[in-house]
């Protein structure tokens, strides 16, 4: 499989699967993508973050996504980090973001929603619609943490009461579930 868009987008969603199995099988299948596709992106998107002559940090990216849809910079605290964010057909009204420090590393990547946070109801908090920005804007209460594996996120919100979990990977919502 020549490593592009569609593949990445697949590679991404192997570490969905995680935490949203239905709705990967969902995308599958609008994608007319198999399980062995998916594993084979997964494999070779790994190995080329080992392999010694492929490119590394945002070039790595930029091989398989070509050239980005924004390119800026953005203070955080004292340093100011490049920001990258590319469009990815599956995911229409969201673009793949890095933030890469001073020294080419790359600090984070994620889902963020390039027109701004999008304030959500609660019934709005939708697996792959919303982004942690956008749960970070409507729910005054949340406190981001850490996730459960690489690319795994969580913000812990209140509603009605009740304390509840958004589940993120790679910054895009895949569940919410009751903190008991």
């Amino acid at each position: 499989m020549a490593f592009g868009v569609r593949a990445f987008e697949l590679a991404l969603m192997h570490r969905m699967r995680d935490l949203n199995p239905a709705r990967v099988e969902d995308a599958l299948a609008e994608m007319s993508a198999t399980r062995a596709e998916l594993r084979e992106a997964h494999a070779t998107w790994t190995r080329t973050a080992y392999a010694r002559r492929a490119p590394k940090g945002v070039g790595r990216f930029r091989m398989a996504l070509g050239r980005p849809a924004f390119e800026g910079e953005r203070p955080i605290g004292s340093l100011t980090c490049d920001v990258v964010r590319w469009a990815l057909p599956y995911w229409r009204e969201l673009e793949f973001e890095l933030l890469v420090g001073p020294g080419g590393e790359i600090w984070n990547q994620w889902f963020v929603r390039p027109s701004g946070d999008r304030k959500v109801s609660f019934a709005g908090l939708v697996p792959w619609e919303c982004v942690v920005a956008d749960v970070a804007a409507s729910f005054p209460d949340a406190a981001q943490e850490e996730g459960s594996a690489p690319h795994h996120w969580a913000v812990v919100l209140t509603h009605d009461g009740a304390a509840y979990r958004a589940r993120f990977v790679y910054g895009l919502l895949q569940r919410v579930d009751p903190i008991r």
